[in-house]
């Protein structure tokens, strides 16, 4: 379900990594990911109608029940992958 309208691309698909300080549980973090993917973070926090450290922090919870945990970047980008795949 998305709120508003989607998110617009902020640069060319193959771009360098961008680093951004995210908090989590009341503790700053650095992130880094692809801008491709910070927008796709974008709007699924506006599809999921959260802000994006809440959903950062839900990755996060998810990320470290699995054996074993994944680094967080790794994390997101797989998340994001399993969130934009369609559902049968």
């Amino acid at each position: 379900m998305r709120q508003g309208g989607p998110v617009e691309p902020s640069g060319p698909p193959f771009a360098p990594p961008v680093k951004r300080s995210v908090t989590i549980a009341g503790h700053q973090t650095a992130i880094s990911l692809e801008p491709i993917f910070w927008d796709a973070l974008r709007q699924a926090a506006v599809d999921e109608n959260v802000p994006i450290n809440a959903l950062i922090a839900r990755i996060d919870v998810a990320r470290l029940a699995a054996n074993p945990a994944p680094n967080l970047a790794s994390a997101i980008r797989c998340w994001l992958f399993d969130h934009m795949l369609p559902r049968q």
